[in-house]
C-alpha cells in the first residue's frame, strides 16, 4: 500500500509549512482515509496558529490525532472527510467523517471514521465538530420550549447554535452581532438578527460565542431576572474584564462555562461522545447550512491562509480542498 501523506504543521507562532509524511502500517482494526475536505476552527485553531494557547492548558488541548506538542511544532486540527481507501469490507468507499488535522491521507481506528448519512456530503461535512459543539453547548443549556434565547456571536458556532434553538418549539431565538452582513446568514438559518445596540433585552438563556470580552458584558446585559448565561467563547491568553459590580447580583445571574470535550452532564448517563458526533452528522441534512461555508481555498495554501486567517473577519467556516 502505499503509504506517502503530507500534512499541514505550526512550525512556530504564526509561521505554518507543508511537510511529507509517511503512514503507518494500518492494523485490521485501522482504516486509511484519502481527505476530500477539512475545515478549519477559526477561533481554536487561530489562537494555536498564533502561539496564543496559555501553558496550563497545553495538555487539555490536545487534538484527538494530534502530532507533536504545543506551542510547537504540531500538527493541529480536526475536521476532516474523506473517502476510506483501505479497511474493512463495509467500510470501503465510504465517505467518512474524522478529527484529524489537515493530511491528505491518514490512518485511524475504524471507529473513530464516522460514515456520513448519504444525504449528506462531504462538502458540507466539514462543519460536523462545530455542529457537535452547538448540540453540546444547547445540552449544557437546557432551554425550555417557548424560552426567549439570544446569541451573541455570529461565528459558526453560534451560527448553529442559532439554528438548532430555532427548531424548539415557541423559542424566540435572536443572533446578534456585529457585522451586519450576518443578517442574511440569520434569515437562511430561520432566525431574527440584531446587531448590539438593538438587541433584545429579557431573554431567558443566553449564549455567548463572539470571543470577546464586549459581547460577554452585552450578554450578561440583555440576561433576563435569574437567567443563565452560557460561556462558549474560549480566549486563550487575553485577560476577559466583566463588570460584575453592575447589575449581576440584584439579577442573580448564572454564568456557566461549555466545552464540547466533555458531554454535557445531564446526557452523560447515556451518551458518549460517538453517539454525540453520529448526531450531529444526522442533522446535517439541511442545505441551509451550505451557508455556513464562506470561503474555500486548496491544501497546498495553508501556510498562507493561515497567516491572514485573523485579520478575515467576514469569513465563517473555511473549507480546505485537496483536489
Amino acid at each position: 500500500m502505499d503509504d506517502a501523506a503530507r500534512a499541514f504543521w505550526i512550525v512556530a507562532p504564526e509561521r505554518g509549512e507543508i511537510r511529507d509524511e509517511r503512514l503507518p502500517p494500518p492494523s485490521p482494526k485501522d482504516v486509511v482515509v484519502r481527505t476530500l475536505y477539512s475545515g478549519i476552527s477559526r477561533g481554536t485553531e487561530s489562537l494555536v496558529f498564533s502561539g496564543r494557547v496559555p501553558a496550563s492548558e497545553f495538555q487539555r488541548m490536545q487534538a484527538p490525532f494530534q502530532a507533536g506538542e504545543l506551542p510547537g511544532p504540531v500538527k493541529y486540527g480536526y475536521a476532516a472527510v474523506g473517502r476510506v481507501e483501505h479497511g474493512p469490507a463495509g467500510l470501503l468507499g465510504r465517505h467518512v467523517f474524522a478529527l484529524y488535522p489537515h493530511q491528505t491521507r491518514f490512518v485511524v481506528p475504524a471507529t473513530s471514521a464516522y460514515v456520513l448519512p448519504d444525504e449528506v456530503p462531504p462538502a458540507r461535512a466539514v462543519i460536523a465538530a462545530n455542529l457537535e459543539t452547538a448540540i453540546n453547548a444547547l445540552w449544557d443549556a437546557q432551554p425550555s420550549i417557548g424560552d426567549r434565547l439570544s446569541v451573541v456571536g455570529a461565528g459558526t458556532v453560534g451560527c448553529l447554535v442559532a439554528w438548532l434553538a430555532g427548531r424548539i418549539p415557541g423559542c424566540e431565538v435572536e443572533l446578534i452581532d456585529v457585522n451586519p452582513r450576518r443578517e442574511a446568514i440569520a434569515r437562511t438559518l430561520g432566525v431574527r438578527f440584531r446587531r448590539p445596540e438593538t438587541a433584545t433585552d429579557g431573554a431567558d438563556l443566553v449564549l455567548h460565542a463572539s470571543g470577546s470580552p464586549q459581547g460577554l458584558q452585552l450578554a450578561l446585559k440583555i440576561a433576563a431576572f435569574e437567567a443563565t448565561i452560557v460561556e462558549l467563547s474560549w480566549y486563550g491568553t487575553q485577560q476577559v474584564p466583566l463588570a460584575l459590580g453592575e447589575a449581576f447580583h440584584v439579577r442573580r445571574l448564572t454564568l456557566k462555562s461549555s466545552q464540547d470535550g466533555t458531554v454535557a452532564p445531564m446526557q452523560r448517563p447515556r451518551w458518549d461522545t460517538g453517539r454525540r458526533m453520529r448526531l450531529a452528522l444526522s442533522l446535517l441534512d439541511d442545505r441551509a447550512l451550505d451557508a455556513l461555508v464562506t470561503v474555500e481555498s486548496a491544501f497546498e495554501e495553508l501556510p498562507e491562509v493561515m497567516a491572514r486567517l485573523d485579520a478575515a473577519g467576514e469569513t465563517l467556516c473555511h473549507r480546505v480542498r485537496f483536489s
